[in-house]
């Protein structure tokens, strides 16, 4: 599938918290592991249909942490835009409806400031029209 084609296989948009255990991140060879526990990945609150968003590239994309500030971007600022990920997505495997793709996390991630979540933070992660979804981070067991 072509980037000039991929608006039409999209249904919806969401919120997603790429949520990633560093230290497990690190003992493997790729990213995999740290991003695969059980409560790891949190999305909603609902979704957004294609057809309500004007131009999914002009989203502001916003985390806080105890209410504090550390993500503000735009979703026209990631690295590859949604279009060429399914584009690009759709030569190696067979997309269906109702997969869900994860487009990238903006700057600010904890690991480039040296600020890690700890046990009972409060993460709210929110784009501009599709809402928002909160979630507490809590160390293993």
């Amino acid at each position: 599938m072509s980037a000039a084609d991929a608006r039409r296989v999209i249904a919806g948009y969401l919120v997603a918290n790429d949520v990633t255990a560093r230290d497990w991140q690190f003992r493997s060879p790729t990213y995999t592991l740290g991003k695969s526990f059980d409560t790891h990945g949190p999305i909603g609150p609902w979704i957004t249909t294609d057809d309500e968003i004007a131009d999914p590239h002009a989203l502001t994309m916003r985390l806080t942490v105890n209410g504090e500030e550390r993500q503000r971007t735009s979703t026209g600022d990631m690295i590859y835009n949604i279009y060429e990920q399914i584009a690009y997505l759709s030569t190696v495997m067979t997309l269906e409806p109702g997969d869900l793709i994860s487009t990238g996390t903006p700057s600010g991630v904890g690991i480039a400031s040296n600020r890690f979540l700890a046990d009972g933070d409060r993460i709210r992660v929110e784009i501009e029209h599709l809402g928002f979804i909160e979630n507490v981070a809590r160390a293993e067991h």
